[in-house]
């Protein structure tokens, strides 16, 4: 795997070293030790997966709270999304920056976001799946969520008028 720095301070997309022949390729998606070596997240406890049917769903902009927040290592396993990533750290040098990365089945690429991010997805594509690792359990009481055309951020989504859950369009702008 490469691990290829995003400009926020601890981010990565994480490219698959693929090892091809007449069949196809071998790669390796996961590796703990190559995790370690970059001082990352090497402890999944759960993997999630989440499809979208029509292009232009955004799901987001979530995370959880301390003491339960997590990391998350996410891959496009069918269709495209427009993933992005908020730091919401107080003392990181990216405080309140964003980063996005197109994710596709084609790309096998991934995102590494760490603790303390928000992060959310517009699907590109219909048919759209996401399948990501998690480093803590779910625990709604620690669920949280920023507003995804927050213009404290002024994310650019890619795709005007997204699809929105009721939750994802009721939640309130970014308190600091």
């Amino acid at each position: 795997m490469q691990f290829l720095p995003l400009d926020l301070n601890g981010a990565y997309v994480i490219e698959l070293e693929k090892r091809e022949d007449s069949r196809g390729f071998f790669a390796r998606g996961f590796c703990k030790n190559e995790f370690g070596t970059y001082g990352l997240e090497n402890c999944f406890v759960q993997c999630n997966v989440s499809w979208s049917e029509k292009k232009g769903t955004l799901r987001g902009m979530h995370y959880q709270s301390p003491p339960r927040d997590e990391v998350k290592v996410v891959r496009c396993t069918r269709g495209a999304l427009y993933d992005v990533i908020v730091d919401l750290r107080p003392d990181s040098p990216t405080y309140c920056r964003w980063a996005a990365v197109e994710l596709s089945e084609k790309s096998y690429k991934m995102i590494y976001v760490p603790k303390g991010f928000a992060h959310g997805y517009q699907t590109l594509e219909d048919n759209t799946e996401s399948f990501y690792l998690v480093s803590e359990f779910y625990a709604p009481e620690f669920e949280r969520g920023i507003r995804w055309d927050d213009p404290r951020f002024a994310i650019e989504w890619p795709l005007p008028e997204p699809i929105l859950s009721e939750k994802d369009s009721t939640v309130p702008n970014f308190q600091a």
